[in-house]
């Protein structure tokens, strides 16, 4: 495989925002405003907060500030997988809130539902596909964590067929993969900025004041409100619901928890008849390896195959730049391990290769704040399943922000947060061991002295 020849020409920008058709961005501010309720941060989060917002109170006065444009970060770069868990799986769930995974589990799939009703009630081109995800197996160890996961299998919302030696060939044909498990119920794909920009249209459509390109710099108290400074201008709110996410914290209490992570992407251009046929895949389902270092892959509305994930790339320092979503040698290698998955596809071309920034945390799963005696409130540290899961955040911030006691504010997960993660350096060298870690354990099977130590102190993957 000669990865200068399939990467020539690949387009620097994530395929999804990569459309004429995407909207033209609101004006920046210029003024000072008042509203009832002030979001900071126009992705996943911040839309279903305006939208659910509006759902609740027509009336209220809703002003949405974007540092850039509607889903120019985590909610425009991701692979479109949108999944009922919010706790990153069963056994994490499982392992962090045993007394309550099952009530999680019943919300995530209200929550899922929740998200299809929207798209339909408004009639958001959002090329939404319930086809399962299936969960592949490269090595025997995972096949046998598969094959356990199958026997033991128990929920209302989903169910699960396990796939042995030939069999999951009937799903996708590759000599790589031995088996898997697949999921069907609470699992779609979508096209993520099509979501984006469908939320924008329904809460532009409900009255919210939507100004882009428009960074917040500072949030202050001022008597009963609380002051969002810019540059253009300032926001008086009442209350205020912060969705940045990986980005600009702008309160305290968030930078500890969250650590900036980098995802990197590739697009193929679309695949002809024969190449279709060569790979199988009738089902179109969303594709996963069993691995901690797994790749994600998926079809796209016209045929393209997405590939991302196996490199997750910290910074010192929690940095974060425009530079850092291309990466050369993180991008080769995705091309080569797409070859090795799919031989048979040789001399297919990549059209588009980018990188974005994953918020993670320590469970995993999102955590949930609070600052200014509870006048607003925050979700972070989704970790790759904010496609789905930024819903139920909103709603919960908003919950929060109200001072509304529901079914969301009664969880533990949502009353306690993420534990911290240490400071630099200590921070980066434990990064750097966890990668390693799993990487012997993918290779190996044997979770290792390393990862035990996580999981013994709530820093592990299954804590």
């Amino acid at each position: 495989m000669d990865a200068d020849r399939v990467l020539e020409g690949a387009r620097p920008v994530p395929f999804w925002l990569d459309d004429p058709a995407r909207p033209e961005p609101a004006p920046a501010l210029h003024e000072d405003v008042r509203a009832d309720l002030a979001i900071v941060g126009g992705g996943f989060a911040g839309l279903w907060a305006a939208v659910e917002a509006l759902e609740r109170d027509p009336g209220r006065c809703v002003a949405l500030l974007e540092g850039g444009v509607v889903g120019i970060g985590a909610s425009g770069r991701n692979g479109g997988f949108c999944a009922a868990a919010l706790t990153h799986g069963h056994e994490n769930g499982a392992a962090r809130f045993p007394d309550e995974i099952d009530e999680i589990e019943r919300q995530g799939l209200e929550n899922f539902r929740g998200i299809n009703e929207t798209i339909q009630r408004h009639g958001i081109d959002a090329e939404w596909e319930e086809t399962g995800y299936v969960s592949l197996a490269r090595r025997a160890h995972q096949l046998e964590a598969l094959a356990e996961a199958a026997s033991g299998w128990s929920s209302d919302g989903t169910q699960a067929r396990f796939f042995d030696g030939r069999a999951i060939q009937e799903i996708v044909r590759s000599p790589a993969v031995i088996g898997g498990l697949k999921l069907t119920g609470g699992s779609a794909l979508v096209h993520p900025a099509k979501l984006a920009w469908g939320l924008r249209d329904v809460a532009l459509a409900g009255g919210v004041r939507l100004f882009e390109r428009t960074p917040v710099r500072a949030i202050d108290p001022d008597g009963a409100e609380l002051v969002l400074r810019t540059d253009g201008g300032r926001v008086r709110a009442r209350r205020v619901v912060l969705a940045t996410n990986a980005f600009a914290p702008l309160v305290g209490g968030i930078r500890s928890r969250i650590v900036p992570v980098y995802d990197h992407v590739l697009m193929t251009e679309p695949l002809s008849a024969e190449r279709r046929e060569a790979i199988g895949w009738r089902g179109r389902e969303g594709l996963g390896d069993a691995a901690n270092r797994f790749h994600y892959f998926r079809l796209s509305a016209d045929d393209r195959i997405l590939w991302g994930g196996y490199d997750a790339t910290y910074h010192f320092g929690s940095r974060t730049a425009p530079a850092f979503e291309q990466d050369e040698r993180v991008h080769r290698r995705l091309a080569s391990n797409f070859f090795a998955t799919f031989p048979q596809l040789e001399g297919l071309r990549f059209t588009h290769r980018w990188g974005g920034v994953i918020d993670s945390c320590s469970r995993f799963s999102v955590t949930f704040g609070s600052a200014f005696g509870g006048r607003l409130a925050y979700s972070a540290g989704y970790t790759g399943l904010g496609v789905g899961a930024t819903r139920f955040g909103a709603m919960t911030c908003l919950d929060l922000v109200d001072a509304l006691e529901t079914e969301r504010t009664a969880l533990r997960m949502v009353r306690e947060k993420s534990l911290p993660f240490p400071p630099e350096p200590v921070r980066w060298l434990g990064i750097q061991a966890t990668i390693r870690a799993y990487d012997r354990q993918d290779r190996t099977g044997r979770t290792g002295p390393w990862l035990h130590l996580l999981d013994r102190i709530g820093l592990g993957f299954q804590s």
